[in-house]
This record gives structure tokens, C-alpha cells and sequence, in this order.
């Protein structure tokens, strides 16, 4: 009879087992041969179905068995066994040797029963050596009722023990000197974060919102196998930069408190590399997320704590000028004036160049962007107006124009204009980002552009140009980027 295509059912699994169980003679081994001929399983996906466990009762076990071994105790769970049955086959994770010596201890058999040729030919060498040359190890995770190939051999002494100990030495080094990652991998990972955030300040924020996550992955999955410490240091500070703009992102889309745990795992990861930078620009990002979210105390708290930290860069700009909005908001005009000049202070003892750019970078247009927002909330609308012209000027002269920042600064000069009662004026600064496409109308565009309707069409400016300025801001926050979030990635730009 043919083997079927796939595994079989439960009931086909539990069947063979109970039949097998009732033959004399027959061990756990031979039922794991014949789950996997019969259902084409992989070895350790066969193993399980021996003792007819589920992922999770599987998972279970194998923490259990993990936590006998000082210093590779193991957190598993039911995706993660689901991945590592799968390896070394698409959409599966490999499992290290730690994970391999608590799943033969789980599941009462050896090392060796849970590799085939396939998974032998993926596993790095030093994880071979490894297991060739170390026969304590892999005898320790088989109980004493399962027969090992080690059992037979004595116990080494004089000379040969001295021999041993050397040829397992030699057998941890080779493995302690063997990375997963090398330094051009590691300087293309930074690469492909800084196009990234580059990119976002021009292209559609849910496709790179996927390219960002994507990248991201492979970080984490890096992360998880063996690599020098200096090189665990700086998939630490890409991941960081990685779930900073994933932070960034969120809140663009309007998901606030998804950015606020991308933000926290960012965090994590800037400690982790003891990255200054990376911690400055992720404190930044809290504190915008903080803002859009309405804890501005927290956002000012955010941006100060990011200013203690000796940087190079435009960060200490960026976060005095978040300090000065959230201090706007908060109706504190001297504390926010006073923010707004610690940013020109900080951009004259500015040293050396941002390490990714992008959105974590601060150009003079998106300083003077912050000005105009804060000098409007502080009463100061002709400023406001000088500072927002100011920044279109510096933006049209840059290589690369974000689009978020400009339709932000024609924000401003529209309710400069509201606030000198010049609604014709505010609907000619307003065209541009009424014209945006869909998938670039992001959160906070939409936001600032509710807060200056609600201002439009009061009973000083019952004209037609307010009147068609509310009906113009009301259509164009009718679509959005965050009402993209539920279309394929395909659909995105439709």
C-alpha cells in the first residue's frame, strides 16, 4: 500500500499506536519508524505522535525536561515545537542543541533518533562535532531504561582520559568560535534598515510596514543562535532600529497601543547593545507615540529622559522639539518656548551624523515644523506662519521630501491663516494635502486636520471659503492609511 500524501488523522495515529502497543516486541523507536513511513512525518513531529501528545503537551514536556540541565533551560510553546518539527523545511525555526537534548529527554529516546539525513545536512558542523564528541551529553538526556550507542563504551582513563578531555575542549571551542552571522551580514542588515526608514518617508506606509517586519524576523531569528557578543550587540541595536520604526509605524496607522509594545521591545533591545543612540531614538519614539495617545506628561518625561543620554546626531534636536509640543499641549508656554531653544542649542553642538537617517533623523524643515506647531498651540500664529514657510523652503531644497512633514507644515499655515481669520488662505495651503493619495493620509494628518475643522465654519467665518474648507478636511478624513490595515498587501495602494 502506498503511504498517503500527508499525515494521517488522529484517529490514524492513535489506531497505528494502540496496534503497535499490543505487538510484542515493539519499542517506541519502531513506532516512531513507522509514523514516519507510513504518514511522511518528519522525526521529531513523529516522536510526539508516539506519545500522542498535542504542540502545547509536547511543549510542556520539553520545558520540563530542559530545566534537568543547568544552564540550557529551555521556553518552549506549541509554535514553537510546531517550527522546530518542521526544519529544516520553509516557514520552521532550527532547533539548538539545548532544544534537541530536552526533546530526547521528553520523549525517551536519543538525540540521534530525532535527526535524519536531512537535518544532519542543515545542522552546522560545530552542532556535529558537538554531538559526535560529546557522548555524556547526549547519554545524560536518555533515561536509564532507553539504550544509548554510548552505553557500550568504558569509561575512559588515564592518558586516553586526558585525551578526551582535551578532543571535548577542542570540540566546545570550534563550536564557541563558529557564528551565524559575519560582519558584511551584520553591516547589510544596517544597510537595509536605513533604507528602509529612509524609504518611509516617501512610500506607502503598509508595504513597508511588511518589509520592515520581514527584516525584522530575520534579526530576531539571528539573534536566537550563536554569534560573538560584539556581534549579538549589533543585531541588538538593528533590532532595536527595527522595532523603533515598526513603533513609528503603528502610530502612523493609527495603532497606538501596538506601537507602545513595539516600543517597549525596542527599548529592550537598545539596553540590551548599551546602544546611546539607539536609546535616545527609541525614547523619541515613545515619546511620539505618547503624544498621539494623549499622555503628554509622559511624552515630556520620554523626550527628557532621551536627552540624557550623550549622542551624536540629530536626536537631541528631535526631542527637544517633542518636549516643546507635548509642553504646548499642556498649555505650558514658558516651558515650551524653552524647549523650542534648547533644540537650536542642540543643533549647534550637534557632532557627527545620524546612524540611520530617515525618520530618525531631524533636518532643519522638520525643526521647524515642531516651531510652527508649538508657536500656533502658544498663541503666536504670525511665528508659526514664518516657521512654517521657513520649513517649506528647507524642504523643497532636500533630495528627499517626506510627505507626513510637509502635509504637516501646510497644516500649520492653514491655521496660521485660520487664526487671522484668512480662510481662503488656509484652503490655498491646505491643497497639497488635501491631494494626498489615500495610502499616504497617516493618523496624524488626519488628526491635526480634525483639530483645524472643528475651528473652521465658527460664527467669525461663515464664508464659503470656510464653509467648503470644513467640507474639503471632512471628505479627505473620510479615507485613510489605518483603514488600509485590512486590505492584502496587494490591495494596499488600490
Amino acid at each position: 500500500m502506498n503511504a498517503p500524501t500527508k499525515p494521517g488523522s488522529k484517529a490514524d495515529r492513535d489506531a497505528l499506536r494502540q496496534d503497535m502497543a499490543a505487538i510484542a516486541g515493539c519499542t517506541l523507536a519502531d513506532i516512531a519508524i513507522e509514523m514516519r513511513t507510513r504518514f511522511r512525518m518528519r522525526p521529531r513531529e513523529a516522536w510526539r505522535h508516539v506519545h500522542g501528545w498535542t504542540l502545547q503537551e509536547a511543549a510542556d514536556r520539553i520545558t520540563q525536561a530542559s530545566v534537568r540541565r543547568p544552564g540550557e533551560s529551555v521556553a518552549a510553546d506549541a509554535s514553537l515545537v510546531g517550527k522546530w518539527e518542521k526544519w529544516p523545511g520553509p516557514s520552521s525555526r532550527r532547533p539548538s542543541l539545548p532544544v534537541l537534548f530536552a526533546m530526547a529527554s521528553a520523549f525517551s529516546c536519543r538525540v540521534e533518533d530525532l535527526l535524519d539525513l536531512e537535518d544532519r545536512r542543515a545542522l552546522p558542523e560545530a552542532d556535529l562535532n558537538l554531538l559526535t564528541h560529546r557522548p555524556s551529553a547526549i547519554a545524560s538526556t536518555v533515561p536509564p531504561s532507553v539504550p544509548s550507542l554510548t552505553d557500550a563504551q568504558p569509561e575512559a582513563t588515564g592518558t586516553d582520559l586526558v585525551r578526551l578531555a582535551a578532543d571535548e575542549s577542542a570540540s566546545w571551542a570550534q563550536w564557541a568560535e563558529a557564528a551565524n552571522v559575519g560582519d558584511i551580514a551584520l553591516e547589510q542588515l544596517l544597510a537595509e534598515t536605513r533604507t528602509l526608514a529612509s524609504d518611509y518617508l516617501t512610500s506607502d506606509p503598509v508595504a513597508l510596514f511588511i518589509r520592515t517586519r520581514a527584516l525584522r524576523d530575520r534579526v530576531f531569528a539571528l539573534l536566537e543562535g550563536h554569534q560573538y557578543p560584539r556581534q549579538s550587540a549589533d543585531l541588538y541595536v538593528a533590532a532595536g532600529y527595527l522595532c523603533g520604526l515598526l513603533a513609528w509605524m503603528s502610530s502612523d496607522l493609527g495603532q497606538l497601543r501596538d506601537a507602545d509594545t513595539q516600543g517597549r521591545t525596542a527599548w529592550l533591545c537598545a539596553e540590551l547593545s548599551g546602544h546611546n543612540d539607539l536609546r535616545a531614538w527609541v525614547l523619541s519614539t515613545r515619546s511620539k507615540v505618547a503624544f498621539w495617545d494623549g499622555r503628554r506628561r509622559e511624552a515630556v518625561n520620554f523626550a527628557r529622559r532621551g536627552s540624557t543620554y550623550r549622542t551624536t546626531g540629530t536626536v537631541a534636536v528631535l526631542l527637544a522639539c517633542q518636549e516643546a509640543d507635548a509642553w504646548s499641549e499642556l498649555g505650558a508656554k514658558d516651558e515650551a518656548l524653552a524647549a523650542l531653544a534648547r533644540a537650536e542649542d542642540a543643533r549647534v553642538a550637534m557632532s557627527g551624523n545620524d546612524d540611520i537617517g530617515g525618520i530618525f533623523s531631524c533636518q532643519p524643515a522638520r525643526q521647524e515644523n515642531y516651531a510652527a506647531a508649538v508657536q500656533l498651540r502658544v498663541g503666536r500664529p504670525s511665528d508659526a506662519l514664518r516657521s512654517a514657510d521657513n520649513a517649506l523652503t528647507l524642504l523643497s531644497a532636500q533630495p528627499v521630501r517626506a510627505y507626513g512633514t510637509e502635509a504637516q507644515i501646510h497644516i500649520s499655515q492653514a491655521a496660521a491663516y485660520m487664526a487671522a481669520d484668512e480662510a481662503e488662505g488656509a484652503l490655498d495651503a491646505l491643497a497639497p494635502v488635501l491631494a494626498l493619495p489615500p495610502d499616504h493620509r497617516l493618523a496624524p494628518v488626519t488628526r491635526r486636520l480634525g483639530e483645524l475643522s472643528s475651528g473652521a465654519g465658527q460664527p467669525s467665518d461663515t464664508g464659503t471659503a470656510a464653509v467648503g474648507l470644513k467640507q474639503a478636511i471632512e471628505a479627505f478624513c473620510v479615507d485613510s492609511a489605518p483603514r488600509h490595515l485590512a486590505l492584502s498587501p496587494g490591495e494596499g495602494s488600490a
